[in-house]
């Protein structure tokens, strides 16, 4: 037993699991944090009809270093089968932005950054053009460019974004508005911590001219989704949808600023979740813990 006084306290941990379920979790979990001089400030739970399965996510005041709090959760993680992750609260997720051409959502991520609203760590945005080298090098963040242009070049691009990955300790990949299809197996290398924005109408437009398509056909709603990258294209499990209501009067050029904003809102608040420890992953869809 780790003891301390609640006014000694000075960590600020938050755990995340999952686990089949069963009686008991919830218990088992509790005492465990006892033991580690824990005091819960945050809790939320869901237990799954569809799988089967329980997810937690708790904030935990404790005197307990990160040693001492694992040691204290060790025995009862493996006897309840546990899949779980514990981090600092507040604590800056290393993200890599991947970009093409259109700045809006890079804009928002790296302002928001600034501002302190956001807790992510951007060492390096990656493009596939150098459009966006000045607005990211206003930011005092590294940028660079690499051309696709060929299934060479693409592989090219890949292995950067991998060497990226290693070399700055990344967490989470974004694409922001990064107009390439990722390979299978880039996928399946980032699976989990990639996050991808695209438009949703209704009906859904492809190819060019999203927007031109949209206001040709009338449309009174324009959306965006942000989920999580899969090798089956802008089908993986959904984070944030948000839509904006329209109407005839709108051109064109209106139709795009509207759908900008919403997807640097939707992505925005994707990424916000997924470096709080918001976002659980259950099969093809996501637990949000807001």
């Amino acid at each position: 037993m780790i003891s301390a006084r609640l006014g000694d306290r000075r960590n600020h941990w938050v755990l995340t699991l999952v686990c089949t379920d069963r009686p008991g979790i919830v218990h088992a979990v509790s005492g465990a944090i006892v033991a580690a001089d824990g005091n819960i400030t945050e809790s939320q739970q869901f237990a799954s009809a569809d799988t089967g399965r329980f997810f937690m996510r708790l904030q935990i005041e404790s005197s307990a270093d990160r040693a001492d709090f694992e040691a204290q959760l060790a025995p009862v993680a493996a006897e309840l089968g546990l899949d779980w992750h514990l981090d600092e609260v507040g604590r800056p997720v290393r993200t890599l932005v991947l970009a093409s051409t259109a700045g809006h959502c890079v804009n928002d991520l790296l302002y928001r950054r600034h501002a302190g609203q956001l807790n992510v760590d951007i060492p390096l945005v990656l493009s596939n053009h150098g459009t966006l080298r000045d607005l990211v090098d206003f930011y005092g963040v590294p940028f660079e460019s690499l051309a696709v242009t060929d299934p060479a070049s693409k592989a090219a691009f890949e292995a950067r974004i991998l060497a990226a990955v290693e070399e700055h300790d990344i967490e989470l990949v974004v694409l922001a508005r990064y107009m390439q299809i990722l390979s299978p197996e880039l996928c399946e290398a980032l699976a989990g911590r990639a996050i991808n924005i695209h438009h949703s109408f209704l009906p859904g437009f492809k190819g060019a001219n999203p927007y031109r398509q949209a206001h040709a056909r009338g449309v009174k709603l324009i959306g965006a989704t942000a989920h999580f990258v899969t090798s089956d294209l802008d089908e993986g499990p959904i984070i944030e949808q948000n839509v904006v209501r329209v109407d005839h009067a709108n051109a064109v050029s209106e139709l795009v600023a509207i759908g900008q904003d919403e997807e640097s809102r939707t992505l925005r608040q994707a990424v916000k979740w997924f470096a709080d420890r918001r976002v659980l992953l259950d099969g093809a869809r996501t637990i949000i813990f807001r």
